[in-house]
């Protein structure tokens, strides 16, 4: 089933909210002093459960980590599309906008990376290279879900073979399911951070979706 620009709209909007209430209850639901030096941490007794469920496995984390770099790169083959348009039409504005857009949302997303990197909502249920690291969003999540599910949209819209079309789709689904599981299961972070990614990509992405259909449907209207 097609989403149109209204419905992807409320899908982001809401996805956000439920971002914002999810990220104010992980600090007052739950808060005990659970954490590396007696951090505390939200939903403590589910978070210690899953924790000591699965253990911390550095190996997946570092694979993990280490695969990380495929949105990066995804990002970087978007960037050269946008420039060749650039140099080949010798205007901005007669780059693709969904580009355009494209670009901006990136950079939204990295900008999200990054503030959360250095206001810590919570710190990882143990010390990378001896040093505490703030967890909450799930950063490397929080990059796979933002720029995967754009590979995914972008290759239905510009890949004309069918073959190649459903080969990159797949290929770009079973890598971010494989990814949000291995973060999950490599003890680097508490549940809720992933749960946190999720909420927060999935709202960025549909009002993406959202801009970039409004645009489509609008020029058809035209």
């Amino acid at each position: 089933m097609k989403i149109g620009h209204k419905k992807s709209f409320a899908i982001g909007i809401i996805s956000i909210f439920i971002f914002i209430l999810w990220t104010l209850f992980i600090q007052t639901i739950d808060v005990q002093p659970i954490g590396i030096n007696g951090t505390n941490i939200g939903f403590s007794t589910f978070n210690s459960w899953f924790h000591r469920l699965t253990g911390a496995n550095m190996t997946l984390y570092t694979i993990t980590d280490w695969l990380g770099l495929i949105p990066i790169f995804v990002c970087m083959v978007f960037a050269v599309i946008g420039f060749a348009q650039l140099v080949k039409r010798r205007s901005i504005i007669k780059v693709d906008f969904d580009i355009i857009v494209l670009g901006i949302y990136y950079v939204i997303v990295i900008l999200f990376y990054l503030l959360f990197e250095m206001l810590p909502i919570n710190y990882r249920p143990i010390l990378i290279n001896g040093f505490m690291e703030a967890s909450y969003p799930s950063s490397t999540t929080l990059l796979v879900l933002g720029v995967m599910p754009t590979l995914d949209f972008q290759a239905k819209g510009r890949i004309k073979k069918d073959k190649i079309k459903v080969v990159v789709c797949v290929l770009s689904g079973v890598f971010s399911i494989l990814m949000v599981v291995g973060r999950l299961v490599s003890g680097v972070h508490w549940f809720t951070d992933i749960i946190g990614s999720i909420f927060l990509s999935a709202g960025l992405f549909y009002i993406y979706k959202g801009i970039v259909l409004w645009n489509l449907e609008k020029s058809f209207r035209n």
